[in-house]
């Protein structure tokens, strides 16, 4: 009896940790700028509207209020001109090393919808920045997966976005 209740503890702790890794998200890129260059990108709004969101999106409206505390909000409209709206607050400020930051969706009422945690660690690598975005606890596995494709979409933007601006 036992032996049967360590096996089902054991099951279900297992079963705990596959939700949980189905509800994060990493993804590291090497960006052919400064470390400096990649975190104003991230914390400047004018910047940010140049790159912000999946490739062909427009981001018409980018509120920052950099500060521990300081809500943000940006609007991401796509090709076809739909709006999506996301923001949150910003709970870690380290320039030039990392931002963390809250993550909700607007729902259909244009109330925040399920609260996720974003960390974003910008590191020297050789001349380059290696960024690591860390999206987590984001509501389920299908929520991961469509925010995987558009966290690489938009990393994608901002490779393009630093290159233009190195050769200006």
């Amino acid at each position: 009896m036992a032996r049967a209740r360590a096996s089902a503890k054991a099951k279900a702790k297992k079963k705990t940790v596959n939700r949980k890794a189905d509800r994060e998200l990493v993804i590291t890129r090497t960006l052919d700028a400064s470390r400096a260059a990649v975190f104003r990108a991230w914390t400047d709004p004018r910047q940010l509207a140049q790159w912000w969101g999946p490739e062909g999106f427009t981001a018409p409206t980018c509120n920052l209020d950099l500060r521990v505390g300081g809500a943000w909000r940006t609007c991401m409209r796509s090709p076809d001109g739909n709006e999506m709206w996301v923001g949150g607050v910003y709970r870690e400020i380290e320039s030039p090393e990392r931002l963390v930051f809250t993550w909700a969706w607007d729902g259909d009422d244009g109330n925040p919808g399920h609260e996720s945690l974003v960390t974003a660690i910008f590191k020297v690598s050789g001349g380059r920045t290696q960024l690591r975005v860390a999206h987590r606890l984001l509501e389920s596995k299908k929520s991961r997966d469509l925010h995987k494709q558009g966290w690489g979409s938009t990393l994608n933007a901002l490779a393009t976005y630093l290159t233009s601006i190195s050769s200006r």
